[in-house]
């Protein structure tokens, strides 16, 4: 990284332009967050789905603009009511150059269902729905599923990062989770992904370390199938504080950064030598309060209860907020102000939402009239490196709460810390953030607020505790119902639901910025992935 970046100096003072043949060799990413495992099942993270999508391969793929494409699989189609039938891509291999098979999907979606290590079974929501998987031949698989399931396509593409059946030991494989598919061997750990042993995949690039802290390297996979990607080595840096980040990319060790600070920008656009894209997400932040336990471990009340179940509580909470303010002055207008859980016209979202406004004065009038009048002592846990500005956000979140009478604290952390405990549910009121990722506003409700039932995939993210019989009944209608027209309609209902009783208090939608020096260019993403895929030459570089 020195010697190029004393190159590019050398040449920039002579007044040239940097070959391209250096410019192609090698890249540096700085990441505000960093994956927390190179297991492609662990835990389902923007950051570790980004970083899986350089080794892996999913079924069917995304475009920047969250297009379904065909990724492993060429086509898709409905067979019936419950039944899709796929078609995988022929001629393509693995980074060992085995070839990919129908076997390979079979022994993924197994391994999701036998994987001990994968936190939240957050990668079991589509797997658990299954209830057959053939494999005709090599290149066709069929997927059964006891009832209609219409987000089949999206959900693949979101979910089941494919992996080499030969890294057990095994028999014939068979779709029979219970009893291991057929595998006689060991199933695969973090461990062994992490060292590299098993991190084994048909994607762009391969694993050449991750060291945990410190940084992954990649190296370009010369056989994959998608054509040969422009660089020859990347290496991600973490890099939690957005000060330092920028000095990086200033300084020449940095080649691309994400997240850098909104007040910033305006010095990057002021550079020559810098540029950056803001792209909008479908990424809502919120806050998820525990409502489902009484004491909650981080609440404390006059009467010895949890003010966070009371309705009134929550509403106080959200109307304290000042979102215009916060996206005005924190975000720098690099965000929008949340009234719902789906950005404004996408699939399932209220036509029009009613604003949920700035209003200290009725929240106060509603914490007297729970109980509170004299408020109650609350922690904000949050992570100070995850989502846009999130430690502030936080902090300007406590002094909002504080101005009503509930004295807030901040506990901040860094990202591989907040999510293990947050996934125990260690935390009261917890900040959390979410992309569409489906184009609709099932995944969320699926996730985050219907009534926990693992065995379904159901509230598996539903660390608040929240379950309500009306909203479970309309959401699970929806997400059988094959008819677009309909299903919109039942997800439009599941959100009016979802807003009268807050299981969640959305703040507002994210948009993600990425900067990079000059004579390089990035398409931004919706859904906020960093990858080195979407960094190439400036034309003319």
């Amino acid at each position: 990284m020195k010697l190029r970046t004393s190159l590019a100096l050398l040449a920039a003072s002579a007044g040239i332009a940097a070959a391209p043949a250096v410019l192609a060799q090698s890249l540096t990413i700085a990441l505000s967050s960093e994956p927390t495992s190179a297991d492609p099942h662990y835990h389902k993270q923007t950051q570790n789905d980004a970083f899986a999508a350089h080794v892996y391969d999913s079924l069917i793929n995304r475009s920047a603009d969250m297009t379904l494409v065909p990724g492993l699989a060429t086509s898709w189609k409905n067979v019936d009511d419950l039944t899709w039938e796929l078609k995988l891509r022929e001629g393509v291999k693995f980074s060992n150059g085995q070839p990919f098979t129908s076997q390979d999907v079979l022994f993924s979606v197994c391994r999701t269902l036998n994987n001990k290590t994968n936190v939240s079974q957050s990668y079991m929501t589509v797997t658990k729905l299954l209830t057959d998987v053939q494999t005709p031949d090599d290149h066709t698989v069929i997927l059964k599923t006891a009832e209609p399931f219409p987000l089949m396509p999206a959900e693949l593409a979101r979910q089941l990062p494919i992996i080499w059946n030969g890294i057990v030991e095994h028999g014939p494989l068979k779709f029979a989770p219970k009893e291991g598919c057929g595998v006689t061997g060991p199933w695969p750990t973090v461990a062994d992904f992490n060292n590299g042993k098993d991190a084994i995949g048909t994607g762009p690039y391969k694993l050449k370390s991750y060291v945990k802290g410190t940084g992954i390297e990649l190296e370009r996979n010369d056989d994959y199938w998608g054509g040969k990607p422009q660089w020859q080595t990347v290496k991600f840096v973490p890099v939690p504080n957005a000060g330092p980040r920028l000095t990086g990319l200033l300084s020449g060790d940095f080649d691309v950064i994400e997240n850098p600070a909104a007040r910033d920008l305006p010095r990057l656009k002021d550079n020559k030598d810098f540029g950056y894209v803001a792209t909008p997400s479908t990424r809502l932040v919120f806050f998820q309060p525990d409502v489902g336990r009484n004491p909650s471990p981080f609440v404390k009340s006059a009467d010895g209860k949890n003010p966070l179940q009371d309705l009134r509580v929550r509403q106080a909470i959200s109307m304290a907020i000042d979102r215009k303010t916060i996206n005005a002055r924190i975000m720098d207008g690099l965000s929008t102000p949340a009234n719902q859980y789906m950005p404004d016209g996408m699939f399932g979202a209220l036509p029009k939402a009613p604003e949920i406004k700035y209003d200290p004065e009725g929240a106060k009038k509603l914490l007297a009239e729970a109980g509170y009048p004299d408020g109650f002592e609350l922690t904000l846990s949050s992570t100070n490196n995850r989502y846009v500005n999130d430690g502030q956000v936080a902090q300007a979140v406590a002094q909002y709460l504080s101005r009503i009478g509930i004295k807030t604290h901040v506990d901040a952390m860094t990202a591989s810390i907040y999510f293990p405990k947050r996934a125990k549910r260690e935390f009261s009121f917890a900040i959390g953030g979410w992309p569409a990722e489906t184009g609709e506003a099932s995944a969320l409700f699926q996730l985050w607020v219907a009534s926990t039932d693992s065995a379904r995939s159901l509230g598996t993210s539903n660390y608040g505790g929240f379950s309500n019989a009306e909203f479970d009944k309309v959401y699970e209608q929806a997400i059988v119902t094959v008819d677009r027209d309909k299903r919109e309609k039942l997800l439009q209902e599941s959100t009016k639901i979802a807003l009268a009783n807050l299981p969640l208090i959305p703040l507002h939608f994210e948009s993600s910025v990425w900067a990079f020096r000059k004579g390089l260019t990035y398409e931004g993403r919706r859904d906020q992935y960093t990858l080195a895929m979407s960094v190439h030459p400036a034309a003319g570089k």
